[in-house]
């Protein structure tokens, strides 16, 4: 049984949103994807009444520390929301880290495993490919977000797809034109995402909810 924290406000899960929204629109790419996963946040039942999608505005980062206040660990598990939110598609660009180190900055924050991963490509950029594990300390620290609001483990539970999407091949006429990969082999970060599901579910199920729905 997971020990017992405060619950977010609707105010702090809104500006949580707001600042994934922020990170989304970063690259000016706000793909059929992330309009569709917002869409979907919007009309969660979590909410107890609907939150429009115009709600969901990109958020300054003055604005998103007023709004998640000085507890740390709130901070912590946003920053960690916002670089899985970055990593969505397999890359993290220099467009989306500057959002996300405005953010630290702002919540006196810093995340130690990203600086370091982009002092050490910086350094060693040609021999970025040899080294498998170099996102390792990125992952332990994804690894830690905590799970303690029954809105948000909902959420995660939805936007996280309860198996890995199967690689396939694209065949035209009887031509194959190309072949998709399995999402486990496209982001690195996947295993932190099916993890941080699980924690969601176990959280749900120790508060008596009802998880069978996201076990299809």
């Amino acid at each position: 049984m997971q020990t017992d924290h405060p619950t977010y406000t609707q105010t702090q899960i809104l500006a949580w949103l707001r600042g994934l929204m922020s990170v989304a629109l970063a690259d000016n790419d706000y793909s059929n994807q992330e309009h569709t996963l917002f869409d979907q946040i919007s009309h969660s039942d979590e909410w107890g009444e609907e939150v429009a999608i115009a709600a969901f505005e990109p958020i300054s980062a003055q604005e998103l520390a007023d709004a998640l206040g000085s507890d740390r660990d709130v901070g912590q598990n946003f920053l960690r929301m916002a670089v899985v939110m970055a990593f969505a598609d397999g890359k993290y660009t220099d467009t989306e880290d500057r959002i996300i180190q405005e953010f630290c900055t702002a919540l006196h924050q810093e995340i130690k495993p990203i600086n370091e991963l982009r002092q050490k490509l910086e350094a060693n950029s040609h021999q970025a490919e040899h080294h498998p594990n170099l996102l390792k300390p990125v992952k332990e620290w994804l690894d830690h977000m905590d799970i303690h609001d029954s809105r948000l483990a909902n959420l995660i539970c939805k936007v996280v797809p309860a198996q890995c999407p199967f690689e396939r091949d694209v065949v035209l006429f009887g031509h194959k034109i190309m072949h998709i990969p399995a999402m486990c082999e496209i982001n690195p970060l996947y295993d932190q995402l099916v993890g941080l599901r699980f924690r969601s579910l176990c959280y749900l199920a120790d508060k008596g909810e009802d998880v069978s729905k996201y076990c299809k």
